[in-house]
């Protein structure tokens, strides 16, 4: 008999300080990202457990659901943000202005034209692919719900997907998007699917 795992990738709402290269920057959730958070786990909970980045973003909402709720809750340091090196804490329009055309570059080439100082695109694919499934085989046959960032859950999809991370860059994810993957187990191969709930603001 098959056997089911639902793992929901909910993005954070906007921080405070509004849109940047935040990366691993600890700022905290602006009223509006609360709002949005709110929103989208509004109705129905079906959630068997909480998984979260440990950046404040995401890691004070899941606390606070999983006090409402009732929900295990636990942080997963592998979650995180993508360390964005000189870019963090900075604005598109302010990285346009030093260098014009320097985050186009990126999203076209985003392992020959990292920012100084940035995690290796590969090593964060890694940590996430490794995050994603781990929480398989600890959730194995239950819904789980996973509270992280942009870049954490384009690389999701994307090792979901089979896309090489390089690729990631191009899948967009908005404030309080919300991902369902679907993995049908059966024996010892596995079937993953992709839903998205929800596109975000």
């Amino acid at each position: 008999m098959p056997v089911f795992t639902t793992l929901d990738f909910l993005r954070h709402g906007e921080p405070v300080g509004g849109k940047r290269y935040r990366g691993q920057t600890d700022d905290p959730l602006s009223e509006k990202g609360w709002a949005q958070m709110c929103a989208a786990t509004a109705g129905e909970r079906p959630w068997a457990a909480i998984v979260s980045s440990p950046l404040s973003r995401c890691a004070a909402f899941a606390e606070w659901l999983a006090g409402t709720t009732g929900l295990p809750m636990r942080i997963d340091e592998r979650l995180a943000e993508v360390g964005f090196g000189a870019w963090e804490g900075r604005t598109a329009a302010e990285l346009e202005q030093a260098e014009p055309n320097r985050v186009f570059e990126f999203k076209l080439d985003p392992l020959g034209r990292r920012p100084e100082g940035a995690e290796p695109l590969e090593n964060f694919a890694r940590r996430v692919a490794a995050a994603y499934e781990g929480i398989l085989d600890e959730h194995r046959g239950e819904h789980v719900l996973v509270v992280s960032h942009a870049g954490v859950i384009r690389m999701v999809v994307s090792h979901v997907l089979g896309l090489p991370p390089e690729r990631a860059y191009r899948i967009n994810v908005g404030s309080a998007g919300l991902a369902r993957i679907r993995v049908e187990h059966r024996g010892a191969k596995r079937f993953d699917t992709l839903q998205w709930l929800s596109k975000g603001g």
